[in-house]
């Protein structure tokens, strides 16, 4: 919300997570137990051969208020407050055209998630009016989501010298779980100078940490800088929600969500080096019946990719 001066909806989140050197074979990885490969042996879509493999992990927190938060009192028409603080684990099987993820998060939403202290103590920092509506948050609960998602690079396009270039980026996928279940399908395009090979922009979502190099022909590998735009749109199908559904085994807070969601996003890249650092800004369309206006946040990534 920073970038947009409000403070309402999905609020905040912040992640950090690495993700291993490309594998040929998840059991290179050092950083799973023996148990564990028994379990990824039976996973669909990442045992294919002749493709390259990589281990995500990550730790994760959001934030979602409603839009008044001077209020103490419950607002029965507005959004829960809630926090979802998670670890995720994710593998990811690649070509230089080709994307799929599987991954999970763990973890916990209510004051567990800590959601209030980090808000509060941020609006100390900046001495802004803390949100004082947190007692009706929803009570704890464990997370626990799987998701799925494919992407694609297509439709390249290059200029003589190969260093001015546009392609375009669809995906599909969903999530289980009780956190969110959901199907999602859309597309990134992007236009600049030495695109990235790899699978577009990064947002704080499952699937979106895809900001690793695909092969040796991105710039990042050889050390250049790159520079592009991107835009690209989402919809999801939405069958639960606990940030708007409430908690799943106990009475809570709730508010009738809608069944179909809308992203939009626009943004810049840079490339310097092993470095790439992205601004996106997303407007999501109305989520509860009874919500004023469509919402819209901004996201900044920095990643570095170790050579």
């Amino acid at each position: 919300d920073l970038f947009v001066g409000t403070d309402k909806h999905y609020t905040n989140g912040v992640s950090i997570s690495l993700l291993s050197p490309d594998l040929t074979d998840y059991r290179d990885s050092p950083a799973l137990p023996e148990w564990a490969h028994q379990v990824i042996d039976h996973l669909p879509f990442i045992n294919e051969p002749c493709l390259q493999r990589n281990i995500e992990f990550s730790l994760a927190q959001k934030i979602f208020t409603p839009e008044n938060i001077r209020a103490r009192n419950l607002i029965r028409d507005d959004r829960p407050y809630a926090g979802w603080l998670y670890l995720g684990a994710a593998f990811h099987n690649k070509n230089p055209r080709r994307l799929d993820t599987m991954a999970l998060q763990i973890g916990m939403v209510g004051p567990a998630a800590l959601g209030e202290a980090a808000q509060n103590n941020i609006h100390e920092i900046r001495d802004i009016d803390r949100a004082k509506g947190w007692d009706n948050q929803l009570e704890n609960e464990l997370g626990l989501v799987a998701y799925y998602e494919r992407k694609w690079r297509a439709a390249e396009r290059y200029g003589r010298d190969r260093r001015f270039g546009a392609d375009l980026i669809p995906h599909v996928g969903g999530a289980l779980g009780n956190v969110a279940t959901y199907l999602s399908a859309g597309t990134e395009a992007r236009v600049g100078w030495n695109l990235p090979a790899d699978f577009g922009t990064t947002l704080i979502r499952p699937g979106g940490d895809s900001s690793a190099p695909a092969d040796n022909s991105d710039p990042r590998i050889g050390a250049q800088w790159g520079f592009y735009l991107f835009s690209g749109v989402t919809g999801r199908l939405v069958g639960r929600d606990i940030f708007l559904d409430g908690n799943t085994f106990e009475d809570s807070h709730s508010v009738d969500r809608k069944l179909l969601v809308g992203d939009a996003f626009a943004g810049v890249s840079a490339l310097y080096g092993g470095f790439k650092m992205s601004y996106a800004h997303v407007w999501r369309s109305k989520e509860f019946d009874g919500q004023d206006d469509a919402s819209s946040f901004g996201s900044v990534t920095l990643s570095y990719s170790f050579r």
